[in-house]
């Protein structure tokens, strides 16, 4: 059996990773410090799991880190602890700077001292298609170069940065993967797919930024987390893996087969100014991580489906998340004109 830790192990890819992971016979061990967007409810059904550990804590606690690292002795670390929405990154860019790469550096410098004592171990860096920034034409490859337009894409190129160092420098064995769009089960209801659907069963209006042709390529969870495990156990030391869903849909396309699931009325799409630096179009090539035997296992239509009935039929987990601060947060994001309808 592999023992394993998972930074950010009760977020939305997180969450679905450690119950993935644990189907396939892992010890897990869930490093969180449950800030808004992650939730125990995520991983309550497995929280009794003989094969399972949590700590609530912060990557950037090394002390911590040192005495999980110790008492467990993992063979892999996937890293998925960060700030992951681009316009939380607008508002307040401290925030991403502070977890996504100095969190980064606390674990990869707790790992540099943990590898001298298990040189066998394996430190996956969970990234994102956003670091190459727009991309007009064709598709983004491993090679291609950085074009963060966010604060929140900008920390990610910089984790990306100090995890190629460490195996550079320390010889560390590391592998980065940078997934696409990605959507289903239990992700916080601030992101497109969570909120046009939740808005969408209410009969609230759904905010489309511009004109909603921006392009993006979607990925859907348990995809996504089948390809981070082919990266643990296939991929190269120091080598960087893309991770697309191959699923090109504008936001408007995607927003319309929302409401034709959910059976509600175009009407309720609602045009909003969009979002400073808003990339036109993402898109990965993907060939490399295939030809290590990964494949997406869903259409996009099929994964959409199956995460609007989710979310039907799991009002208890986001009725209570979406009050408190998530509301004030939207109202402040979308302005007063939607305030009616909530």
């Amino acid at each position: 059996m592999k023992k394993v830790i998972v930074t950010g192990g009760s977020g939305f890819i997180g969450s679905n990773l450690v119950k993935y992971l644990l189907k396939k016979k892992y010890f897990v061990i869930n490093i969180d410090k449950l800030s808004y967007s992650a939730h125990p409810l995520n991983v309550k059904k497995i929280s009794k799991n003989k094969n399972y550990a949590f700590f609530k804590t912060d990557i950037n606690n090394r002390n911590k880190l040192i005495k999980i690292f110790n008492k467990h002795k993992p063979d892999g670390i996937f890293n998925l602890a960060a700030e992951t929405h681009v316009d939380r990154s607008i508002d307040s860019p401290i925030n991403f700077i502070e977890s996504n790469i100095m969190g980064v550096f606390n674990l990869l410098e707790r790992f540099r001292k943990y590898y001298k004592s298990n040189n066998k171990a394996k430190l996956i860096h969970i990234s994102t298609d956003e670091v190459y920034g727009d991309v007009l034409k064709g598709r983004s490859k491993e090679n291609s170069s950085y074009k963060p337009s966010s604060p929140y894409a900008a920390s990610k190129a910089g984790a990306e940065l100090l995890v190629r160092a460490y195996h550079e420098t320390y010889g560390l064995n590391t592998v980065v993967t940078r997934g696409s769009n990605t959507f289903g089960p239990y992700q916080y209801p601030e992101k497109i797919a969570p909120l046009f659907i939740t808005n969408a069963i209410d009969n609230e209006s759904l905010p489309l930024y511009g004109d909603g042709l921006q392009v993006r390529d979607w990925l859907y969870v348990t995809d996504h987390c089948s390809g981070i495990d082919v990266a643990l156990h296939q991929g190269s030391p120091g080598g960087v893996y893309n991770l697309g869903g191959g699923n090109e849909w504008t936001n408007i396309e995607v927003t319309e087969l929302i409401l034709k699931y959910v059976d509600k009325s175009r009407d309720l799409i609602v045009s909003v100014e969009d979002r400073p630096g808003h990339d036109q179009r993402y898109a990965l090539d993907s060939n490399l991580l295939m030809s290590l035997g990964w494949s997406p296992s869903k259409t996009f239509e099929e994964a959409l489906q199956s995460t609007v009935k989710w979310y039907q039929d799991n009002e208890w987990w986001w009725r209570p998340i979406k009050g408190g601060e998530f509301k004030e947060y939207y109202l402040k994001q979308y302005g007063n004109r939607l305030q009616s309808l909530l």
